[in-house]
C-alpha cells in the first residue's frame, strides 16, 4: 500500500507526459495533413486532420485534470468534475459535427467524382501515426490501470480509435497512389465516421469519468 502511494506521484508524471505528448502530435499531425488535404484534395487527409485537433482539444481535458490531482489543491472535487463533464459534451458535439461533415463531403465526393491526387506526405503521415498512436494507447492504458484512472485508460481507448483512423488513412490514399482507385480516399473517409461517432458517444456519456 505504502508502495503503490509512494509511487503515484511518479505515475502522475508520467501520464502528464503522455498527454503533452499526445496534444503535440496531434497538433503537429493536423496540421500536416490539413495542409497536404489542401494540395491534394484528399477527403480522407481533410478528416483525418480536423479529428487531430479534436483529440488535442480531448488531451487538454485530460491533462487539466491530471495537474489537479497532482498539485492538490483541495479544490472542489464537484466543481472540477462539472467542468470536466462540460468540457466532454463540447468535444463530443465537435466529433458528431466532424463525423457529419466527412459523411457529407465523402459521398458528395463520390458522387461528384472528384479525383483526390496521390499524397506521398499523406501515406507517410499514416505510417508515422500508427506507430505512434500504438504505443501511445498501450503506455496509457497501462498508467491508467496502475492509478486506478478510468479516465486514462478510456483515454487509451481514444488513442486506440486514433490508430484505426490511421489505418483507413493508409488505406485509402494508399489505394489512390498505388492503383488509382480515387474512390478508396472518400470511401476511407466515410469508414472514419464509425470510430469518430462512437468517440462522441463515449465522450458524451461521460465513460470516462475518474
Amino acid at each position: 500500500m505504502t508502495a503503490a502511494l509512494a509511487s503515484r506521484p511518479a505515475l502522475l508524471r508520467r501520464a502528464l507526459r503522455l498527454e503533452y505528448l499526445t496534444v503535440g502530435w496531434n497538433l503537429v499531425e493536423g496540421t500536416i495533413a490539413i495542409a497536404a488535404a489542401t494540395a491534394s484534395g484528399s477527403v480522407a487527409l481533410l478528416g483525418f486532420g480536423i479529428d487531430s485537433f479534436v483529440e488535442s482539444a480531448s488531451g487538454s481535458v485530460m491533462i487539466w485534470r491530471l495537474l489537479a490531482e497532482r498539485n492538490a489543491d483541495a479544490d472542489d472535487g464537484e466543481r472540477i468534475e462539472q467542468v470536466e463533464r462540460r468540457a466532454q459534451k463540447l468535444v463530443a458535439a465537435s466529433l458528431i459535427l466532424l463525423a457529419a461533415y466527412i459523411a457529407w463531403d465523402s459521398i458528395t465526393s463520390i458522387l461528384a467524382g472528384d479525383r483526390p491526387q496521390p499524397s506521398l506526405v499523406g501515406i507517410l503521415l499514416a505510417i508515422a501515426s500508427l506507430s505512434v498512436m500504438w504505443w501511445l494507447a498501450r503506455e496509457k492504458r497501462r498508467v491508467g490501470t496502475a492509478l486506478g484512472s478510468r479516465a486514462m485508460t478510456a483515454d487509451a481507448f481514444q488513442t486506440d480509435a486514433c490508430f484505426w483512423l490511421s489505418l483507413f488513412l493508409l488505406v485509402g490514399i494508399g489505394a489512390n497512389a498505388l492503383f488509382g482507385w480515387w474512390w478508396a480516399d472518400p470511401l476511407a473517409a466515410l469508414g472514419m465516421t464509425f470510430f469518430i461517432g462512437r468517440e462522441a458517444l463515449e465522450a458524451w456519456r461521460g465513460e470516462d469519468d475518474d
